[in-house]
């Protein structure tokens, strides 16, 4: 299908839900998925964001002001995940104990308001990793209308930009817990270490990375393309003493660069042995 079929696809699906809460992060796909339900809902379709230390203020900020600026409902919804049981000691199925957790308490709200269906924003390239948070999604019954439309992520990325989302080409985020190798406890202090980790980056002007914890060393996932300018003697020595300084004791450059989903690297290795 072309993307025009596809918009029309996803705007015919979510017209047939009738009334939608999204769970709204903020970020690319759920920025999209929101906007076309309030195309096609109006007032009829809200969004519901949760509020954790697992998400740097700035994203919630970015959230709570497109809703205002759209003129769309959002009900923030504080959710400390450090709480669910098991969560802090990041076992594999981590994501899958929070989504169940987050998605539970946004489909009790949606009941209390005659709200219909609860969707999130997931697309067809999220099929491709290991995703325990799928499986509670789908126990769930919570709607995917984005991969049910068929929209991959330049799909989406593509529709935002026609459609002048400001968001059509932000970074992928995911939640500071992914930073954490598995069986590692995540705690308050490391999540504070990896935000400001990030922030630091950011503001140096690396779009698109990653700080990854293990134990007390830090391991930077950057664009290729960036090497060069990160290897720089005042970026560099201004990246490791700031670090330090937050309480790593190793700061590492990953060779392979950026990617998602790089802590899963280690499962398929597993798989692998077991097969």
């Amino acid at each position: 299908m072309t993307l025009q079929e596809k918009h029309k696809a996803l705007q015919d699906y979510i017209s047939s839900l009738g009334s939608v809460a999204v769970a709204f992060s903020g970020g690319v796909d759920s920025t999209l998925l929101l906007r076309v339900a309030h195309d096609v809902l109006g007032d009829n379709a809200i969004a519901v964001t949760a509020s954790s230390s697992l998400y740097p203020h700035r994203e919630t900020h970015e959230a709570e002001d497109f809703c205002r600026e759209n003129g769309i409902t959002q009900i923030v919804i504080p959710i400390d995940e450090l709480e669910i049981d098991g969560f802090r000691h990041n076992p594999k199925n981590r994501c899958y104990l929070c989504k169940r957790a987050i998605f539970t308490k946004i489909i009790t709200l949606a009941h209390e308001r005659s709200i219909s269906y609860v969707a999130e924003g997931s697309n067809t390239d999220d099929l491709g990793d290991y995703r325990p948070g799928m499986q509670a999604v789908d126990e769930l019954g919570v709607k995917s209308p984005l991969r049910v439309s068929g929209m991959s992520k330049a799909d989406v990325r593509g529709l935002s930009f026609s459609l002048g989302l400001k968001t059509w080409d932000k970074p992928s985020f995911a939640c500071l817990a992914s930073r954490f190798v598995y069986g590692e406890e995540i705690t308050r202090e490391k999540l504070r270490m990896v935000d400001d980790a990030e922030e630091l980056l950011l503001s140096l002007g690396f779009r698109q990375m990653r700080v990854r914890v293990h134990s007390d060393m830090a391991r930077i996932e950057i664009l290729p393309e960036d090497f060069t300018r990160i290897i720089q003697d005042d970026t560099r020595t201004k990246i490791y003493d700031a670090f330090k300084a937050m309480g790593f004791s190793y700061v590492t450059l990953d060779m392979k660069g950026y990617r998602t989903g790089s802590m899963n690297e280690t499962i398929s290795r597993e798989t692998a042995t077991t097969h």
